[in-house]
């Protein structure tokens, strides 16, 4: 980056993958005159079909990563499983301001768990283990129901076992045995869930969106509503817990974290280094979106202070919806319609997400329902 870290276009931003968050960056950057690079080892990606340049190669082969570094001004990346050894590499070599820290923390559950609690955050108790024999005597200290999941890897609710009751048990120490580092927590009976995705500069200045209520549906989100049917206190304790967080972790760029409510308090879940599902709204109901507001952190550009325009329900778009999504666009004008280009609409795929803007509840429900009505 320049002496001063500010990149103006048309330099060039390099993206370390390739699905739709990585697309949706490239298109409002590309709004701004950014040219982009993207590092995907799959043909004709999302991403890629927004790029100037795509290099074709595996996350961790490290002279594509080398190439991505030399023709980029800056590099981030839309998922936090990028190999270390990489970030590392590119951080070394100043073009990325994100740095590695936040994805260590974000790759391993165990250390995103103690760093919140390390920073007197709300969590559910949780224990470490590493197998069946270490969790029959952890899992004694809770109080059932609670779940344990992998501590690297999974999402959707890929890599996580609930135990219910002792009838769980032992499949509960077969999944410890078979995957070793693993996390217990309390499973937390919430009111709702919500997100809060926050932007922060490399100088410490941070803007908040809204904050998003999440409905998810087979452990994938389904849909988004914001503003969250939330008091004053709990929105005071979920941006306070977001800032905490965001200083502890020198943030820069944009991040989201998951929360839980339950009554009066906030229980945190689990954070993403980079821009968010349930901040897709944010491209319609707010005056800039959740990625043109990181391409400013990453570029080094003043950030802008962040207005809802509109009350927003964003729903995703899986493989099974796809056809009846086609039919009613072409039936109703409701809704906004982002297909993320993925070449094979398979069951639970993310393959896009549609946007309803309203200026209250009540024309948001029948737009949504003029919606669902088209797709049959």
């Amino acid at each position: 980056m320049k002496k001063n870290n500010t990149l103006l276009p048309p330099q060039t931003i390099g993206i370390i993958g390739g699905g739709q968050l990585g697309r949706m960056m490239a298109i409002a950057a590309r709004y701004m005159g950014y040219k982009i690079a993207v590092l995907d080892p799959t043909p004709d990606c999302p991403t890629a079909q927004v790029a100037d340049i795509h290099i074709t190669a595996a996350y961790d082969d490290m002279e594509a990563i080398k190439e991505l570094t030399e023709i980029s001004d800056v590099v981030t990346y839309e998922f936090e499983n990028v190999d270390l050894n990489a970030a590392a590499y590119i951080e070394e070599k100043g073009k990325l301001p994100q740095g590695a820290y936040a994805l260590e923390i974000t790759q391993n559950r165990e250390k995103e768990k103690r760093l919140m609690k390390d920073t007197n955050l709300p969590i559910p108790q949780f224990a470490i283990v590493t197998n069946a024999e270490e969790f029959s005597e952890s899992i004694k200290e809770f109080t059932l129901p609670a779940v344990i999941k992998t501590c690297r890897g999974g999402y959707d609710g890929k890599g996580q076992l609930k135990i219910n009751s002792s009838d769980d048990m032992e499949l509960a120490r077969e999944f410890a045995d078979k995957n070793g580092h693993c996390i217990i927590e309390q499973w937390i009976t919430f009111d709702r869930e919500i997100s809060v995705v926050f932007t922060r500069s490399a100088d410490g200045k941070i803007t908040f969106f809204p904050i998003a209520e999440n409905e998810h549906r087979d452990h994938i989100l389904y849909k988004t509503t914001v503003p969250a049917k939330i008091n004053a206190a709990i929105e005071k304790k979920a941006y306070e817990a977001a800032q905490s967080l965001a200083d502890k972790m020198n943030i820069v760029g944009t991040f989201a974290i998951e929360m839980f409510v339950k009554g009066e308090e906030i229980f945190l879940n689990e954070m993403a280094p980079r821009p968010h599902n349930s901040g897709h709204y944010t491209i319609e109901a707010c005056n800039i979106s959740q990625f043109a507001q990181h391409i400013r952190a990453i570029c080094g550009l003043p950030l802008t202070d962040i207005k809802l325009l509109m009350r927003a329900v964003m729903i995703n778009v899986l493989g099974e919806d796809l056809n009846g999504t086609l039919k009613a666009m072409s039936q109703t004008g409701d809704g906004f319609i982002h297909l993320y280009g993925k070449s094979e609409p398979k069951e639970k795929r993310k393959m896009g997400h549609i946007t309803f803007i309203a200026e209250n509840e009540e024309a948001l429900e029948k737009q949504i329902e003029n919606f669902k009505e088209a797709t049959r």
